[in-house]
């Protein structure tokens, strides 16, 4: 239980860290664009080698396929709603919502992975994606929708929580869960991962940097692929 514990402070001390760093300084337009791009391009990665690979080898391609529609179509239901309401500025609290979203399957799929001697590189995968994806979420929340900065590091230390929350329950009833429902869970978070490439992510940070933070996405894959092998 305290493994599950460290592992899950592991992936949310960088979403606290980076919020901090959102919230505290003014970064660059291109410096904050970079930094999202390369944690998509890690995130990339995550969903490729760690989520959706493990969920497709071992339930095949319908429960997989269904479960990653399901996830993409939550988080685009979700993010859709948002943007209704806040318009605009509604791209802050959309990558805090992708952080939830993807946050608590793969934090679930984390802790039941402990039982087996694994985790190390999915734990690596998520606190290095998570970086950039709180400092982008928590500087534009600032920014453009007049967050004040307690309020935007109380909402984003309670996302941090409820991860660490989750990798401890995840691991706690792992033997409870069996291989399909596991798969599913991998699933599902790779889908929500690439909803929050194709709608927040990615088109910020392209928007903001310009054509040079393909660049920087591809870095980022070649750190998190090289991690995994």
């Amino acid at each position: 239980m305290l493994t599950a514990l460290l592992y899950g402070v592991g992936t949310a001390l960088p979403l606290v860290i980076g919020a901090a760093i959102g919230l505290r300084w003014s970064l660059p337009q291109r410096v904050l664009a970079a930094l999202m791009a390369f944690g998509a391009g890690t995130m990339i990665a995550a969903v490729s080698s760690e989520l959706f690979e493990p969920a497709f080898t071992q339930a095949g391609i319908v429960v997989s396929g269904l479960a990653l529609i399901a996830g993409a179509g939550v988080y685009v239901g979700a993010n859709h709603l948002i943007e209704n309401r806040l318009g605009p500025a509604a791209i802050g609290p959309a990558l805090m919502l992708g952080t939830i979203l993807d946050g608590v399957p793969e934090n679930t799929a984390l802790g039941v992975s402990l039982t087996a001697g694994g985790g190390l590189v999915l734990l690596v995968a998520v606190a290095v994606g998570n970086v950039p994806e709180a400092v982008g979420g928590a500087a534009l929340m600032r920014a453009r929708h007049g967050f004040s900065a307690s309020r935007a590091m109380a909402l984003w230390s309670l996302t941090a929580v409820v991860l660490v929350v989750v990798t401890v329950v995840g691991h706690a009833l792992a033997d409870a869960i069996p291989d399909v429902g596991i798969s599913a869970v991998q699933a599902f978070a790779g889908g929500a991962t690439l909803a929050v490439l194709a709608d927040s992510l990615m088109p910020e940070a392209y928007k903001d940097g310009g054509w040079w933070v393909g660049l920087s996405t591809a870095a980022g894959f070649l750190v998190a692929f090289a991690l995994g092998g």
